[in-house]
């Protein structure tokens, strides 16, 4: 397993490390198989979404911000209930082909870190599936 740590500006983000982790596969020379992409935190996920226009990530955060407000008489005494929520709802892991060496995403997609409770250090973790 491989890992990298990503640092977060801001309370709600989303970072694309799709580079990042294609680097790691370039790196090993893994050739065909699975890509795991997990996140080991309870207020931070991943997501796989338009990686050509940056207004989706925009309007991704504003509307889930919308639906799940950051205030809303949670009773969890971190006061982040809120990222628990979003992180749960997005989910933690990805699993992404990988042919030729290369992953396997749609002409648009991008592979991206969800922080909900930042500005924090984070981790990601890479798994590679041989087949």
């Amino acid at each position: 397993m491989e890992r990298f740590q990503i640092s977060t500006p801001e309370q709600t983000v989303m970072i694309n490390i799709t580079a990042r982790v294609q680097g790691i596969i370039d790196e090993k020379g893994y050739k065909n198989g699975f890509c795991q992409v997990f996140i080991p935190h309870t207020t931070a996920a991943v997501t796989i979404n338009e990686n050509a226009d940056p207004d989706v990530k925009h309007d991704i955060i504003t509307e889930i911000n919308k639906v799940i407000p950051f205030n809303d008489g949670y009773h969890h005494i971190e006061g982040n209930s809120a990222a628990h929520i979003k992180t749960s709802l997005l989910g933690s892991s990805e699993l992404i082909p990988v042919d030729q060496g290369r992953l396997k995403l749609g002409t648009w997609q991008g592979i991206f870190f969800c922080e909900f409770d930042g500005p924090r250090r984070r981790e990601v973790w890479v798994q590679f599936l041989g087949v």
